[in-house]
């Protein structure tokens, strides 16, 4: 899939059919996360810094109210946040492990796990 491409001017504005290909990447990311169980969310990087991609994701955070409003708890909020996030790096045209988390360090014991056990053996 072709990124859409961000017009790059002076107030960062977007012509109305790129706002539409975003709005399309941000509802079937949507999709595609609602129904991902969080521990099959791969970890994403954050975005860097750039004037293109302030604006996509200036551009994107209205286009989350909708989605956001309708949500009923709080794993329906994540999963639009999570969307969201998945859809700016689609559109920024970063690819993205969509594996899921399982990897030797998040099958580790958490650090504060550790320091539990530590301090109860005491």
């Amino acid at each position: 899939m072709d990124p859409p491409v961000v017009v790059d001017s002076n107030d960062d504005e977007m012509v109305s059919h790129e706002l539409e290909q975003m709005r399309s990447i941000l509802e079937e990311a949507i999709l595609e996360t609602r129904s991902m169980p969080l521990e099959n969310q791969p970890r994403l990087p954050r975005i860097p810094l750039s004037k293109r991609n302030r604006a996509v994701v200036r551009a994107l955070n209205p286009m989350q109210v909708t989605y956001l409003e309708a949500s009923r708890d709080l794993c329906e909020t994540d999963s639009v946040l999570f969307g969201a996030a998945v859809a700016a790096w689609r559109i920024i045209g970063a690819k993205l492990p969509m594996a899921g988390r399982a990897t030797k360090q998040s099958s580790a014991i958490p650090a504060w796990r550790k320091r539990i056990e530590d301090l109860s053996a005491d």
